[in-house]
């Protein structure tokens, strides 16, 4: 295991009951009965993805594209099953075409949860610049979305957005801060 990963954080070092963020987001799922995870793979996003790899109950499977992800979880909505993506900010910019063409009209409540770069010391200027559109997107497609910033908020926003979603079968991003993750970490 590369020495970035095996860092630890605030965020990400537990004491006695305390559950990370990659844990909460994975009950969160289950209670709300989202079983389908593609995902596009990110490092950021390894811890959530190895957990739900490790849970029978979910159907979890690498995509090659986010929009392949958006179109899985589409046509399981369609079929009767939950789902929810995960991607990184920059296969967000990737989205707005199916988004507009497909999620928002047909009104999937697609689950978007996206590890965000490109902000508090990132070393990509690409990603930066990605960064810089994912809001502007979500709001012109007028999208719910929350960046989540704090592990005491995100059960509650987690779970209030995807019930929404669900009831007003529109899509949500829910942005997963570095503030939250500890971001992607940089060996020198």
């Amino acid at each position: 295991m590369a020495i970035a990963e095996q860092q630890t954080s605030p965020q990400a070092t537990h004491g006695a009951g305390e559950r990370s963020w990659h844990d909460i987001v994975l009950q969160t799922l289950k209670r709300n009965e989202i079983s389908l995870v593609p995902y596009v793979p990110d490092r950021v996003l390894t811890p959530l993805i190895r957990n739900l790899h490790a849970d029978p109950f979910f159907t979890t499977f690498a995509t090659a594209r986010e929009e392949e992800a958006v179109g899985i979880v589409s046509g399981a909505w369609m079929g009767g099953r939950r789902g929810a993506v995960l991607m990184q900010t920059s296969g967000f910019a990737t989205l707005a075409n199916v988004l507009a063409s497909l999620a928002v009209p047909y009104q999937i409540p697609l689950i978007m949860f996206v590890s965000e770069r490109g902000t508090l010391g990132e070393f990509n200027y690409g990603q930066s610049l990605v960064c810089r559109t994912m809001r502007p997107v979500l709001d012109s497609l007028a999208l719910e979305h929350h960046t989540i910033t704090r592990l005491d908020e995100l059960e509650f926003i987690t779970d209030r957005s995807i019930k929404q979603a669900v009831t007003t079968q529109a899509p949500v991003a829910l942005i997963l801060s570095p503030l939250l993750t500890e971001g992607k970490v940089f060996d020198k």
